[in-house]
């Protein structure tokens, strides 16, 4: 019986609080998107806090060049929700059409190198020495060479 009772004060609670967080997001969104309404009480307070923290408040790299990054690991990954939320993302902070055609080329291009060197099981510690290399050769450039 008392356990019941506890079940039922608990779910009032998740209601209660679910409301704050929806009430939170519609303020800072506009929307409660269905994704985030799909999310069980347990979760849905930290997954907001997470998404927030990470996709809209500032941090060390600038929001546009995060959502940049973030629209070319969504096209690698082949996800048309998350290359859809950060094209429309980066646009949102200041992206260029060039600033994301660049970056989707940019990631296109990893993927490619990296299907390469992965495929033909380039020796690693050989790869890390001659990028290395590379590296202090482009240090010692004159500005204008580089």
């Amino acid at each position: 019986m008392w356990e019941g009772i506890a079940v039922k004060r608990q779910e009032e609670e998740d209601k209660v609080n679910r409301q704050q967080v929806y009430k939170e997001i519609e303020e800072t969104m506009g929307v409660v998107p269905s994704f985030l309404k799909a999310l069980p009480d347990s979760s849905l307070e930290l997954e907001w806090q997470t998404m927030k923290q990470t996709q809209m408040e500032p941090g060390p790299i600038p929001n546009k060049y995060r959502e940049l990054i973030g629209l070319a690991v969504a096209g690698a990954t082949r996800c048309r929700y998350c290359t859809f939320f950060h094209t429309e993302m980066a646009k949102l902070n200041g992206a260029s059409e060039a600033e994301i055609e660049d970056a989707v080329h940019f990631a296109k291009s990893t993927m490619g190198w990296s299907t390469y060197l992965n495929g033909l099981q380039m020796d690693f510690e050989q790869f890390k020495s001659e990028v290395l290399k590379a590296v202090a050769h482009a240090r010692k450039a004159p500005a204008g060479r580089k």
